[in-house]
């Protein structure tokens, strides 16, 4: 027989719940059953491949330390995992022990959150054990809380031994019903490997790194060039050079997050989407002002002066605007 405990505290060395689970490892022990003990908060990067570890488990005993309020983050993060990775079909014949302690409000809270989660993983969860530890030197010597302890691990034990059947709970029709799992339909091998690459930092972080890179290049194919190519053909067409005229023009579409850039060298004219630290004009405005200068339905003059955009840098070169394009 095999039990795995999970301890979900931060290790301290008057936490009441590793005296607890110490004891119920001796006992069991001594009942020849081979215990193992994850301490959460050593595996915290680990966490998500344990659920493999429960493929050769009878029972496991998930013990919490409430110091304000539930079962805390690593016990949570692993009973995650094993809703995402584990193989529900192994769950289901596991018992498991809740086991937790409290120095502040809210143990029963906690074991009913542990056997509520147990249950909606498809396993079977026994009869807890939960106390409030005032003073965790007392509740160490107290020779009945003692007695207790070892004979919730005795019944555990038995429990286990004897595969006793646990009545139908609503739990399991919820989750029939209401909860979904993941929306990929993976067997418990390919659950398994994927945990082994969620833990691996290099591996999640690469991946962010190229779906960014991939959602930067389809957008500007598909998004931002698109936006671009509106603009630039009637700009370009519809440009009259003026002898000896230069200016640098960097108009911001304030509803689209980019710049379009008009450089103007007498007869050459370079328009392109990017951004110029040095323009003789710089102007704000909405993407149906610009489209409607372009499509001769207001000059630049008049948006400007109407309010529908704002620039500044040389005024003059502004004026010029509408001479060098003449929009129809």
């Amino acid at each position: 027989m095999r039990v795995n405990i999970y301890y979900g505290g931060r290790g301290l060395i008057d936490d009441p719940t590793i005296y607890v689970i110490e004891r119920i490892s001796k006992v069991l022990d001594e009942l020849r059953v081979n215990v193992e003990r994850y301490n959460l908060y050593e595996e915290k990067s680990n966490i998500a491949v344990l659920p493999k570890t429960l493929k050769e488990a009878d029972g496991v005993i998930l013990a919490a330390s409430v110091e304000w309020l539930g079962i805390g983050g690593n016990l949570q993060q692993f009973l995650d995992s094993c809703w995402l990775y584990g193989d529900k079909e192994k769950i289901s014949h596991i018992y498991m022990l809740p086991v937790v302690m409290a120095t502040t409000y809210g143990e029963r809270e906690a074991e009913y959150d542990l056997i509520h989660a147990w249950e909606m993983l498809g396993g079977v969860p026994c009869e807890g054990l939960c106390a409030y530890v005032e003073n965790h030197v007392e509740f160490e010597t107290n020779a009945e809380y003692n007695l207790m302890i070892e004979k919730k691990a005795e019944n555990f034990y038995r429990t286990i031994s004897k595969k006793m059947a646990a009545f139908p709970n609503s739990s399991m029709q919820v989750k029939k019903t209401v909860l979904k799992g993941s929306t990929l339909s993976l067997t418990p091998q390919e659950s398994e490997q994927l945990s082994v690459y969620v833990s691996n930092d290099k591996y999640v972080k690469k991946q962010k790194e190229d779906i960014e890179e991939l959602a930067s290049l389809f957008k500007g194919m598909l998004g931002e060039e698109a936006d671009t190519d509106e603009y630039t053909p009637l700009i370009r067409d519809n440009f009259y050079p003026l002898d000896g005229f230069k200016a640098l023009f960097r108009i911001d579409l304030t509803d689209r997050g980019f710049s379009l850039v008009v450089d103007i060298n007498e007869k050459e004219l370079d328009c392109y989407k990017g951004t110029a630290e040095n323009a003789d004009v710089t102007a704000k405005m909405g993407s149906e002002v610009l489209s409607d200068i372009v499509h001769g339905k207001k000059t630049f003059q008049s948006a400007f002066m109407s309010g529908d955009l704002s620039a500044q840098g040389n005024f003059k070169i502004l004026r010029n605007f509408d001479t060098v394009f003449r929009f129809n």
